[in-house]
């Protein structure tokens, strides 16, 4: 009896830990529980918003947590990562995000947007791309899909870096609550930082600190049109981690270059309020989202990514070969390694203790798997981040921070079980869990009628006032 009474204040410790204020320099966010960046393919082809996305983050907002971070939202068709994805490369667009705000804000949440560009990892660029080499730090085209790129002229980065600042204006005239520079996970920042893939030799290429130009400029021009007083976050891989698929490729950025760029990107307190830690130099990536990768899966829907690069098809094979398939898997969970509930915490410690030794108003935020209280609460308590973000446990569980004020998290049965079958559904159908098994139903018939259900509830009408 002691014992559970034991766990039980535990668990109160833990609960008043997760959902107590998160105080940036310019931000106040009512728990430590942010929606990390994802979404489907729920909106018009030429970057117009609709509703089926607001419904979308709506739903998020009114399940508790304290703040959304938006999808990749790219600041130019050019730099598109998927299509049917809302877009911010023109004032136009600024009703539709600011419709979106009003309707999170209801609900005592935050919204962040996410500034992105695709760079050379341009998975569905559409038809206003097609025939034109992805943009990026280097000719190289990218290991994984092969997609074929061209390194950006001096001016062409100067107008890349007025595209991000015009973006967080529009953000900011929108009424939303802040920007976060996706730096991480492969594209076009990513491009840049990394050692394993930025090869220039010019003012951008070569030491970390002429690699981190780019990004540092956006900080800069962002703050030239929003002011001191708008919330800046960068999302920044730990360790890139660049020669997961090949052993003889460069390894990428250390903890220690990342530490020197984040160094750089509080420019004398001039910079960015917030780091946002993930790892991985490419999308997908053992370590990003960390998981399990399902060739059935693969082989139904990559299918969509084969006019995308040279290597699409080649992949295909593999996936698709019943000796090199499996290997393909278990080098996925090799280079994973056996932590995926938070899996990025190490490296947010690191950079955390280094950085507020510096500058102790900036905040962590750390991303990896997290949904229980006892590891939430944890990374917390220990000093690794701030707060967490969180993905797929929101996907499969969207009243998740409900839940983990009362228990540790989601019964067994309704876990998340980092199966990735949302992340490869998303290259063709709606996004959302697809694992069946968590569905309630006697059969599978009835169980998949659930999922489908729960799937296509985001493009009901009745949410949309």
């Amino acid at each position: 009896m002691t014992q559970v009474t034991d766990r039980s204040f535990l668990h109160q410790d833990n609960a008043a830990l997760i959902f107590s204020p998160l105080q940036f320099r310019h931000l106040d966010v009512k728990n430590r529980l942010f929606r990390s960046n994802l979404s489907g393919m729920f909106d018009e082809y030429n970057g117009y918003g609709g509703h089926t996305r607001i419904n979308w983050e709506e739903k998020f907002a009114k399940g508790g947590v304290g703040c959304i971070i938006s999808s990749y939202t790219p600041v130019a068709v050019r730099g598109r990562i998927l299509i049917r994805y809302a877009m911010i490369d023109h004032d136009d667009k600024i009703p539709f995000w600011r419709e979106v705000g009003q309707r999170v804000h209801a609900h005592d949440c935050r919204f962040i947007m996410q500034l992105s560009h695709s760079g050379r990892q341009q998975d569905m660029g559409g038809v206003e791309n097609l025939f034109k080499k992805a943009l990026s730090s280097t000719s190289q085209k990218d290991f994984f899909h092969g997609i074929l790129a061209q390194a950006m002229t001096v001016a062409e980065i100067r107008e890349t870096v007025e595209l991000f600042a015009q973006g967080a204006r529009r953000a900011k005239e929108a009424g939303l609550d802040g920007v976060e520079l996706h730096g991480a996970n492969g594209y076009l920042i990513t491009q840049f930082l990394s050692s394993g893939i930025n090869d220039r030799t010019d003012d951008y290429g070569g030491a970390v600190e002429n690699r981190a130009r780019f990004v540092l400029e956006i900080v800069r021009a962002i703050r030239r049109e929003v002011g001191s007083d708008f919330h800046l976050q960068m999302k920044i891989n730990g360790v890139d981690h660049n020669n997961w698929l090949y052993p003889w490729k460069k390894k990428g950025n250390t903890l220690e270059d990342t530490l020197t760029i984040c160094k750089m990107l509080l420019d004398d307190g001039k910079g960015v309020d917030a780091f946002h830690i993930s790892s991985g130099s490419t999308f997908p990536h053992p370590r990003n989202p960390p998981g399990d990768i399902s060739l059935q899966n693969l082989l139904r829907w990559y299918c969509g990514m084969l006019p995308s690069g040279v290597r699409t098809r080649f992949n295909y094979a593999i996936f698709n070969n019943l000796i090199a398939g499996p290997l393909f898997r278990w080098l996925w969970h090799l280079r994973r390694g056996r932590v995926i509930e938070g899996i990025n915490a190490g490296y947010s410690k690191y950079l955390r203790d280094e950085i507020t030794k510096i500058d102790p108003s900036i905040k962590f935020i750390c991303t990896g798997g997290f949904q229980h209280a006892a590891n939430i609460a944890g990374v917390i308590r220990d000093g690794s981040c701030d707060g967490v973000s969180i993905a797929r446990p929101l996907i499969a569980n969207v009243d998740l921070p409900q839940i983990l004020r009362t228990a540790n998290g989601p019964v067994k049965q309704k876990e998340c079980t980092y199966c990735n079958k949302c992340l490869l559904n998303d290259l063709a159908n709606p996004l959302g869990c697809y694992e069946v098994s968590r569905y309630d139903g006697d059969t599978f018939d009835e169980k998949w009628d659930n999922m489908i259900k729960c799937v296509m509830s985001v493009f009901q009408p009745p949410l949309f006032r």
